[in-house]
């Protein structure tokens, strides 16, 4: 008796190795740098002024991996762009929150406090500076 792959075998092969890449961190191809020192920002980098941040948003810095917001007038906060759930990156500020497009978490602009899942935990905290119209990474 010989194993030969029936159509349905092939199309559940198919369909369990789709179902396992799109469960992959898609949209980030560098993932895994992600937790090496080497992938943080250097210190005292300036990320933007403070005028580029709105009132009630912020805005997103992929390439430094970190998310600025303005919650009220003159009060900056910043915390990490990296998802909580697998790892993708945030990708907007709107609406008071911080949102990821991967599965649709969603944290506050306060606190980065998960607001809507299946983000387990919030995002964690980053060290800036404001130094006049001018927002650096501490």
């Amino acid at each position: 008796m010989t194993n030969r792959s029936t159509r349905r075998t092939v199309l559940l092969a198919t369909g369990a190795s789709a179902l396992l890449a799109g469960c992959s961190n898609y949209g980030d191809s560098n993932n895994s740098s992600a937790s090496s020192p080497s992938a943080a920002a250097p210190s005292g980098q300036e990320l933007a002024a403070t005028s580029d941040i709105p009132v009630g948003g912020g805005k997103v810095f992929k390439e430094q991996k970190v998310v600025v917001t303005q919650p009220t007038k003159d009060e900056f906060k910043a915390f990490s762009a990296i998802c909580t759930h697998l790892g993708c990156t945030v990708n907007s500020v709107s609406g008071g929150t911080i949102n990821c497009p991967c599965h649709g978490s969603k944290y506050s602009i306060e606190n980065a406090a998960v607001e809507a899942g299946p983000a387990p935990r919030p995002l964690p905290a980053k060290k800036i500076t404001v130094e006049g119209n001018s927002i650096r990474l501490a």
